[in-house]
């Protein structure tokens, strides 16, 4: 196929729908248990990184004439019967893959396939191709699924610590010449090597840059990655990693209540301002509480403050271009 044929990922393609407020993740809870639907396209195209270049991407998208990486956020109550269909638009074959809980099995190239399970355990999940392990994944195939527990729009689990809003938050790092390989049919020959790092599919622009506060490009403003709160508020992050890379995860202004890893629940909860994000599809789960910042003087409400890695290499793009890597904003409204 020819370049020129491919989807290209815009604003359509980019922007967070999350069914939420400002772009955060809504839920209301109910008392019995419901069928939630939900038809993923796989589709390829070309997306834009900070320094220009073009990379190739596979996506479980909105639609056949769209390129979203990563898909939409799909967020259910514990006991929901949940029925993804998956239509393949493309030559290769793929799969759908919730772990413990999903399967599709093997969809091949132009094939439609529905699976049903019923959701589980309450927690953060990431869905992902898991055909051509991890490179399906890697190139885009991937997203993120929360399950909440029963009766209840405030808690991670229940009992825990409660929020008022609530985000999905998928880092990942690309690297361009594995993509090329991908978008051949080949299997990646070189060492992994990141270049551009992204928090759902956008990466940190900075002042005077033309997309600066561009919220379908710009990480620090997009809806669905920006912290936004006012003083008493409380913001669950479902922090999920797609890549190969480990992590370091830094939030300035205040430290976070520390909920899970990997879906355990801590035996008690920590404050933390930099916490370890696992590679092999680790996770997250925090509260960022919307206080007064204890270090600020003269104390403040309201402001700017910034959450990002202390990972050197993921605050780059291209090999050099600083500042446009995998970072956010913290808004005190």
């Amino acid at each position: 196929m020819k370049r020129r044929t491919f989807l290209r990922a815009g604003a359509a393609g980019m922007a967070g729908a999350m069914g939420g407020l400002g772009g955060w993740l809504a839920w209301s809870p109910r008392a019995h248990a419901a069928t939630v639907r939900r038809t993923f396209y796989i589709t390829e195209g070309y997306k834009a990184q900070p320094d220009g270049v073009d990379v190739y991407f596979k996506g479980f998208s909105d639609s056949a004439g769209t390129l979203r990486v990563p898909g939409a956020p799909l967020i259910v109550q514990e006991g929901d019967t949940v029925e993804i269909t998956v239509v393949n638009t493309l030559g290769t074959t793929h799969r759908f893959v919730i772990d413990g809980m999903a399967d599709s099995g093997p969809v091949a190239g132009g094939e439609t396939r529905t699976v049903s399970f019923t959701a589980g355990a309450p927690g953060s999940y990431l869905y992902y191709d898991a055909e051509n392990a991890p490179y399906n994944r890697l190139a885009g195939l991937h997203g993120g699924f929360a399950v909440m527990p029963r009766g209840s729009a405030d808690e991670l689990y229940p009992g825990s610590p409660t929020f008022v809003q609530q985000y999905i938050w998928v880092m990942t790092e690309v690297d361009p010449a594995w993509h090329d390989r991908i978008r051949r049919g080949r299997v990646p020959d070189t060492p992994y090597t990141p270049r551009y790092f992204t928090i759902n599919g956008r990466s940190m622009r900075v002042p005077g840059h033309p997309d600066y506060g561009n919220p379908d490009i710009d990480a620090g403003y997009a809806p669905d990655t920006r912290l936004s709160g006012s003083i008493g508020e409380r913001a669950l992050v479902r922090i999920l990693n797609a890549g190969l890379a480990m992590h370091s995860v830094h939030f300035h202004a205040n430290h976070v209540e520390w909920l899970a890893r990997n879906r355990e629940i801590r035996p008690d909860v920590w404050l933390k301002d930099t916490l370890f994000l696992p590679n092999g599809m680790g996770s997250l789960d925090v509260i960022f509480p919307f206080e007064p910042p204890p270090d600020a003087w003269p104390p403040v409400t309201t402001g700017y403050y910034p959450m990002h890695l202390h990972d050197e290499m993921t605050q780059t793009a291209g090999g050099g271009l600083y500042q446009f890597g995998l970072a956010t904003t913290i808004a005190f409204k």
